[in-house]
């Protein structure tokens, strides 16, 4: 596998995205962005770009924050210090992933007619604004992300639609999801929420182990989890 880093722009701002492909393969393969959590783009986003790569396809791990911006775990007043702007401000938002989106099909390995999307946490409602954007990407994956739209309207939803939620989620109550359901119905979206019970936030990430605080790593969920991304990245790229 090889991996590089490469800098990037959204306006003013210099960003760091993390590349991983099989060296093997040859010729232009699909790529996936992955959005990071609100610590920024760290080892748990980069390692899913090199899982990506594992699937045959270019990972692409972008940047939300800038070049060398970075949260820490457990600093909640940190994180939310880097993760609101952008959460507060849906248009910022979906230029910086729009501007991540148009770095990786600049890439040589990259079919640029094949790009997808998956995000955790922060970035699950990042990936989800770009569909609500109307980018021309063939699917977004939320995963343990946040679901309620911005004060942006939305665009005509061409990209395929998934969620994996754990059903006992505080950060996304029942109402939340059962709005964002409504949502999509409404624009005619092909879309899919995948409910795990007895299931928090965060339940991919094997550090996360603070119920308290609502996030607990899950080995069940996460497992079916990895199968259903394998499935739906399967599906978008036949």
């Amino acid at each position: 596998m090889q991996t590089k880093t490469i800098d990037y722009q959204d306006g003013d701002t210099q960003l760091e995205g993390y590349v991983a492909f099989d060296e093997t393969i040859s010729g232009p393969r699909p790529a996936v962005l992955i959005a990071h959590d609100w610590t920024g783009r760290r080892d748990f986003a980069t390692g899913k770009a090199e899982e990506i790569a594992g699937l045959g396809y270019v990972g692409f791990a972008l940047d939300m924050y800038g070049k060398g911006v970075f949260g820490a775990d457990g600093d909640v007043e940190g994180n939310s210090a880097l993760m609101n702007p952008l959460a507060g401000d849906r248009a910022a938002l979906r230029a910086r992933m729009n501007a991540a989106l148009g770095a990786v099909r600049g890439l040589a390995e990259v079919d640029a007619s094949k790009v997808g999307a998956m995000g955790y946490c922060f970035g699950g409602m990042c990936v989800l604004e770009l569909a609500r954007a109307g980018a021309d990407v063939g699917g977004v994956i939320s995963i343990h992300g946040i679901f309620s739209p911005g004060e942006v309207p939305n665009e005509t939803i061409s990209a395929k639609v998934l969620c994996l939620h754990g059903q006992d989620d505080p950060m996304v109550p029942p109402e939340q999801v059962l709005a964002f359901e409504n949502e999509m119905s409404t624009a005619g979206a092909d879309w899919q929420v995948h409910a795990y019970g007895g299931t928090m936030h965060a339940f991919t990430n094997p550090g996360a182990n603070d119920p308290g605080f609502g996030t607990v790593y899950n080995p069940d969920a996460d497992r079916r989890a990895t199968q259903s991304i394998q499935n739906f990245f399967d599906e978008i790229f036949a």
